[in-house]
C-alpha cells in the first residue's frame, strides 16, 4: 500500500476512508477537512473542486489496487506465499478503508460516463485475473470447485474486516500483520485441502 508523503495524500487517504465509512462517495468537504485535519483552503489549493478531488481519490485507489498485484507477480515467492502476502495486503487495505466497496459500486454505476471509474474497473479486472491465475495454479481444481474456493478465499479476507474492531474479541485478533498472515496462511491451506 502506498505511504502518505504529503498533505494532498493525507486528504485523499481520509476521503477514501470516509467514503468507506459512510458507504457513499457523497462525502461533504467539511467532513473531509475535519477528518484530514486541514482547512478548507487546502482542498481548494490542491484540487480546485470537489469533483477533481474525487478523481484524485479514484486514482489513489487505482494505484493502491495495482500495488497489490505485485505480490501475485513476485516470481521469488511460491504460489502459497503469493496468496498469503496478497491476502494480507487486501485485509490491511480493507481495515484502513472500511467498506471501500462503496467506491467500487459507484465506479460500476459510472463506468460508461466517467474515465476514472472505468480505470477502477479495469484495475480490479486485472487484479482478479492475476488472482485467478495464481489461485488456479495453486489449487489445481476444476471450474466449479475453483469458483467456490475463490469465493471462500475472498470472503474470508473481506468479511472479518467489515466486522473489525481492535476491541472485538473475535476480530481484534487480526490487529497485527503477523496475526493476519497466520490467519490467511491457515485459510490458504484449508482451501487447498478441501
Amino acid at each position: 500500500m502506498r505511504e502518505l508523503k504529503s498533505i494532498e495524500e493525507k486528504i485523499l487517504d481520509r476521503t477514501l476512508y470516509l467514503i468507506g465509512k459512510t458507504g457513499s462517495v457523497n462525502v461533504s468537504v467539511r467532513a473531509i477537512v475535519h477528518e484530514a485535519g486541514v482547512n478548507i483552503g487546502a482542498i481548494n489549493y490542491y484540487f480546485g473542486t470537489k469533483e477533481n478531488m474525487l478523481n484524485h481519490v479514484k486514482q489513489f485507489y487505482v494505484e493502491n489496487t495495482m500495488s497489490t498485484i505485485a505480490y501475485l507477480e513476485d516470481e521469488t515467492m511460491n504460489d502459497e506465499d503469493k496468496l498469503v502476502s496478497y491476502g494480507c495486503e487486501i485485509m490491511e487495505y480493507c481495515i484502513r478503508f472500511p467498506g471501500v466497496s462503496a467506491l467500487i459500486k459507484d465506479a460500476q454505476a459510472r463506468m460508461e460516463t466517467d474515465e476514472m471509474s472505468r480505470k477502477i474497473i479495469q484495475a480490479l479486472s486485472r487484479m482478479y485475473s492475476k488472482l485467478d491465475e495464481v489461485l488456479q495454479r495453486y489449487l489445481q481444481e476444476g471450474n466449479s470447485q475453483f469458483e467456490m474456493k475463490k469465493m471462500i478465499y475472498i470472503s474470508s479476507i473481506v468479511y472479518p474486516t467489515e466486522r473489525y474492531s481492535p476491541s472485538s474479541e473475535t476480530y481484534g485478533y487480526l490487529d497485527t500483520e503477523s496475526k493476519r498472515r497466520e490467519y490467511i496462511r491457515m485459510l490458504v491451506k484449508l482451501i487447498y485441502k478441501q
